[in-house]
């Protein structure tokens, strides 16, 4: 049985207040010390509804929070999935600008707490409250969630509700406080009122050890609070994180120009015959063909589209005009040759980015024919099913609608700008205000010292077959940190980990399933440094295992055992 803590209600909290100054008005003139306040109490779960947060205890401007509903969610599940019993608070945090929305949020309170809170990360333009009851990115099926772990977890939708266009809705660029907020200042915000909440329902002070997990935009997310709040934070977990927010906005439109051209955009059919042909020219350079590149650096080096072949016929079709599906046209292979290299600005950044890479394209899956009911999510996530236009069709590349979201109503504020106009490496008059945006949005710090000093640890992984953020991207950051601070120091609380074959967030060829958790509370709580470590396939070979290797090391094969266990590998450079 749920024991319920016991408070008192106004009345009660009268009389002892009254009682108290009773005391101490007849305290004589010898006087005595005045009897302490009473000890906070734990809040039953109901008595959280309608709690107010003041403003002054949210560490960025707003005007107050407040408690929309709390409930208690019986316990549900077993195994790995269970959730125990659970209390569920909805809050809303209030705005400065009257014209912004709230940012509403939403935190899990378990009934046996283990001390300790995790923030999770969302995604893409946000707009949607992450679910508190899930995992963390590419986390482990065999091991509990977070608040199957006994975390208080809590999230928010970063100080928007998205429309129709869900995750790609960005129409709340128009306001300058839900872009702030969108760009990081939701997350400080989010944290504060989140702990407020924590410490009235177990009358306790804030927890012994705070984390932060997210993916994609959830992984600019966990970067941002390490740089800005590393006062708040014990470690983080960063997935394929979108930290050069701004560059990578600058690098969609340069794609999306480039798949709009006549002819330039490939069907799912002439996708796959540009991944077969990349597997069948890279997948044995690191020693064994097994369905994965896991040596990427070697295949972007040595693949070229136009030579290739693919089941012995050449990739390029004759004469470079489109004969049909099982060939590439020279407007197709011009296009994936923009996707494969990076934009330069020739222009000043506020953030300080003068390029955004390319992307991993050789191997990566840009949504193919395959039977895995993941595979709609993973083309959703890449070059969908249309082509680029204006206005911009639902169903084109993910990244074409963000950039198209982006131009119209984070930059020009007009909805009926036309963003394939917009130049990004020649904005004209749009210049500017891309270079503010920069600013808020590029998280690119490399001097983590602050977050170093506190003990905060840092786990960041990347697909190398990510279509919609650039491992390349995650590995230049890592080496600027490391430049910045000096290989030893940055060892000291930073691992970086790619995957080869992953995809973003979702894969069909290897879907990663990987025990962060663990590894970063065994950092911190207990010094013990990052093992090594497997990840394992959940889809493509389900069960198949591979070592985590340390960037910039990949997965080798020893020459002889098992394709699909990870002790048949090993961590190489060359």
């Amino acid at each position: 049985m749920r024991p319920t803590p016991r408070v008192p209600g106004p009345l009660a909290m009268w009389l002892s207040f009254s009682a108290t100054a009773v005391l101490v008005g007849c305290g004589g003139s010898g006087g005595s010390d005045p009897a302490p306040p009473p000890a906070p109490q734990p809040k039953a779960c109901a008595d959280l509804n309608g709690m107010a947060i003041a403003a002054a205890d949210i560490g960025l401007p707003t005007t107050g929070a407040l408690v929309t509903a709390a409930t208690t969610v019986a316990a549900a599940g077993s195994g790995a999935t269970a959730t125990p019993e659970f209390c569920r608070v909805s809050a809303a945090i209030s705005p400065v600008d009257p014209a912004a929305p709230k940012i509403l949020l939403q935190v899990a309170l378990p009934t046996t707490w283990n001390n300790k809170a995790l923030m999770f990360g969302g995604g893409g333009y946000n707009g949607l409250i992450p679910a508190v009851t899930g995992n963390v990115p590419a986390g482990p099926t065999a091991q509990a969630t977070p608040l199957g772990r006994g975390y208080a977890t809590f999230a928010s939708d970063s100080g928007h509700q998205a429309g129709a266009l869900g995750s790609q809705d960005g129409s709340f660029g128009v306001n300058d406080e839900a872009v702030r907020n969108f760009s990081g200042e939701a997350l400080k915000k989010t944290r504060d009122t989140a702990v407020a909440i924590i410490k009235a329902r177990y009358a306790a002070g804030a927890p012994t050890k705070a984390y932060f997990a997210g993916g994609s935009t959830g992984g600019r997310e966990a970067l941002a609070v390490a740089q800005k709040w590393p006062q708040d934070w014990d470690g983080v977990i960063s997935l394929y994180p979108a930290g050069a927010a701004a560059s990578l906005d600058l690098q969609f439109g340069r794609i999306t120009r480039a798949l709009a051209q006549p002819g330039a955009y490939a069907n799912p059919a002439k996708r796959k015959q540009l991944y077969d042909a990349s597997m069948q020219a890279c997948d044995a350079l690191d020693g064994v063909a097994d369905g994965l590149i896991s040596d990427i650096r070697s295949c972007n080096a040595v693949f070229n589209p136009a030579t290739a072949s693919v089941n012995g016929a050449p990739l390029r079709c004759a004469g470079g005009a489109d004969t049909g599906d099982s060939c590439l046209s020279d407007a197709q292979i011009a296009a994936f040759n923009v996707i494969n290299t990076p934009i330069t600005f020739g222009y000043p950044l506020a953030s300080g980015e003068t390029q955004y890479p390319g992307f991993n394209t050789w191997g990566t899956d840009f949504g193919i024919p395959n039977a895995s009911p993941l595979q709609t999510t993973v083309t959703f996530l890449s070059m969908g099913t249309l082509q680029p236009a204006s206005p911009m069709p639902v169903g084109a590349p993910y990244g074409s609608i963000f950039w198209d979201q982006w131009v119209r109503f984070f930059v020009t504020r007009d909805a009926s700008f036309n963003a394939l106009t917009l130049d990004p490496q020649n904005p004209g008059p749009w210049q500017a205000r891309i270079s503010e945006l920069s600013g808020l949005q590029d998280v690119n710090k490399t001097d983590l010292s602050a977050f170093q000093a506190k003990g905060g640890k840092m786990l960041i992984a990347h697909g190398t077959g990510d279509a919609l953020v650039s491992t390349r991207a995650t590995a230049q950051y890592v080496d600027r940190v490391r430049a910045a601070m000096g290989q030893a120091r940055a060892d000291s609380f930073l691992r970086y980990y790619e995957i080869p074959g992953y995809g973003h967030a979702v894969s069909t060829v290897f879907n990663a399933a990987w025990d962060s958790l663990s590894t970063l509370e065994n950092w911190v709580e207990k010094s013990t440094l990052p093992p090594n470590q497997t990840v394992t396939d959940t889809v493509g070979v389900p069960g198949r295992t591979r070592p985590l290797c340390d960037y910039p090391g990949y997965p080798r094969y020893n020459g002889s055992g098992d394709v699909n266990l990870a002790a048949s590998f090993s961590c190489s450079t060359q």
